[in-house]
């Protein structure tokens, strides 16, 4: 601030959190994998689903450098920093890779071919970039039904919209923020709140999903009715997702009887619509072939739950030109009650004879039954169950390798940082420090006395065990100090391997 004559008076600014900001981006039109980021004219990352600023989700420590994570560390696949480049030096234009995504918390990886598109933004040191994963995002499926027909399946109870998509701006005036993004829909839909900011495009978008796929609620209402199709219960939960954000659960048993309470609730961050993410099942689904199903033990929570099994399947739209997938549906089953069916299955011999000649009832054979990314789902012994099959058949996993059944894929994590252990330092810090300078002499001159076998000077007729004894007392003494000295946390390339 600045009067006339130029003199200055202080400077005005204010916070704005990113997530606010994440939750404008329209993602719906940004498909299945695509998202949105930004950068400084440094390059360093102000926005991008991948900047991890906290040592661990959930609590408020943040890294020592997250506000210098370079572009170049989280796309570590363009080499040559040309997408960086550009955007730093404030350019417009596209860009195109082959991209490696984790996901499930770096325990799977997907492989997908990236559009980029980059410019900068006026007025600011910033650019802006959003990313569109090829065979998503690129066409958008529109269909036109009764708003009052939309507006009535949309207040279903099994019905729910993504919490952190912006259908309506309920946060800039007060008198809306009490208002949820349904009832805020409802609202402006029916001209109630003509001043309500909403994405109209969207919302019919919603409703029109909303009618096409209120007929399951009667579906799934009759699988609950008929007892045979689950008689044991195992079949848990049935529910869908739209590429709008609605979402349609249906509980086979009650609430409190759920193996896995946190599916699909805000404590499950990657099973349910986040403002830079669709959800897990759904992001699997959708890189399977449409009408085939994916199945994986959820390590999502802060305890890995594996007493469940998800299965999902992506629905596409069947069209002559193009074919987007426009929804996933899915179901969560006990994990003892898919057990049992792929035992069942397995005894169900097609030999001519009606005998099988490997069977997994002998006591010589081992049989598992592992996901696309070679994680265990079925076994004999519980205990392995959700461990990467590598860690448990070592051998045969290097065959399927060799086989070509599975892939070996190299990652490196930029933003990895070595475990920062109490009490230690780097070495000028020790130097410094005259209380450790003496902690470090004495500790040297009696790993020095040890090692010159003191006792040796009083008593020439040291037994063997007395030798082995000062070896171990050594042994201990040197990891004590290893613990002391070691160097503090520093960023770190982690290099790691899945399969595909």
């Amino acid at each position: 601030m600045q009067k006339n004559q130029g003199i200055l008076l202080g400077v005005a600014g204010t916070d704005i959190p990113l997530q606010e900001l994440m939750k404008l981006i329209p993602k719906h039109m940004l498909g299945i994998h695509g998202y949105a980021f930004a950068i400084t004219n440094n390059g360093y990352i102000l926005t991008h689903p991948d900047l991890r600023p906290l040592y661990q989700e959930g609590q408020r420590r943040r890294k020592p450098y997250y506000s210098s994570v370079d572009l170049s560390e989280v796309e570590w696949e363009d080499k040559d920093d040309i997408l960086r480049n550009a955007m730093v030096n404030r350019r417009t234009g596209t860009f195109s890779m082959e991209v490696k995504r984790t996901v499930d918390r770096g325990r799977r990886v997907l492989k997908m071919h990236n559009d980029y598109y980059y410019t900068d933004i006026k007025g600011t040191p910033f650019s802006v970039g959003v990313a569109l994963s090829r065979g998503h995002g690129k066409y958008l499926f529109r269909g036109n039904v009764s708003m009052d027909a939309g507006l009535r399946d949309l207040e279903q109870p099994d019905v729910a919209l993504a919490d952190e998509w912006t259908y309506c701006n309920t946060e800039e005036k007060h008198e809306h923020r009490h208002l949820t993004q349904i009832q805020a829909i409802k609202l402006f839909m029916t001209g109630r709140r003509p001043h309500l900011k909403c994405d109209r495009e969207l919302i019919q978008e919603v409703l029109f999903d909303t009618v096409v796929t209120a007929p399951l609620k009667t579906y799934w209402n009759s699988l609950a009715l008929n007892k045979s199709e689950n008689p044991d219960k195992g079949v848990e939960i049935a529910f869908l997702g739209t590429r709008t954000g609605l979402s349609r659960t249906n509980l086979f048993v009650p609430t409190d009887q759920l193996s896995n309470q946190d599916f699909l609730t805000a404590e499950d961050k990657e099973g349910v619509f986040n403002a830079d993410h669709f959800p897990l099942w759904y992001k699997r689904a959708a890189e399977q072939v449409p009408g085939t199903f994916v199945y994986s033990i959820p390590f999502s929570t802060a305890l890995e739950n594996k007493s469940v099994v998800l299965a999902s399947t992506a629905i596409q739209l069947l069209d002559d030109r193009k074919s987007p997938i426009v929804a996933a549906v899915g179901i969560q089953m006990k994990l003892e009650y898919f057990q049992r069916k792929f035992w069942t299955a397995c005894r169900q011999c097609t030999a001519l004879d009606g005998k099988c000649i490997i069977s997994c009832d002998s006591e010589d054979i081992n049989c598992y039954l592992i996901d696309n990314n070679g994680f265990i789902l079925v076994t004999e012994e519980q205990s392995q169950t959700g461990l990467f099959f590598g860690e448990v058949e070592g051998a045969v996993m290097n065959k399927l390798l060799q086989m070509g059944s599975f892939k070996r894929i190299t990652l490196y994590d930029y933003q990895a940082l070595c475990r920062d252990y109490a009490g230690s330092s780097d070495s000028a810090r020790t130097l410094s420090d005259p209380f450790s300078m003496v902690k470090w002499l004495l500790t040297e001159l009696v790993i020095f006395l040890l090692e010159f076998n003191l006792y040796s000077w009083w008593n020439v007729d040291l037994s063997v065990k007395g030798k082995s004894q000062s070896h171990v007392i050594l042994s201990i003494l040197r990891k004590m100090l290893w613990s002391v000295v070691q160097p503090v946390a520093s960023p770190v390339a982690w290099q790691y391997s899945c399969c595909l």
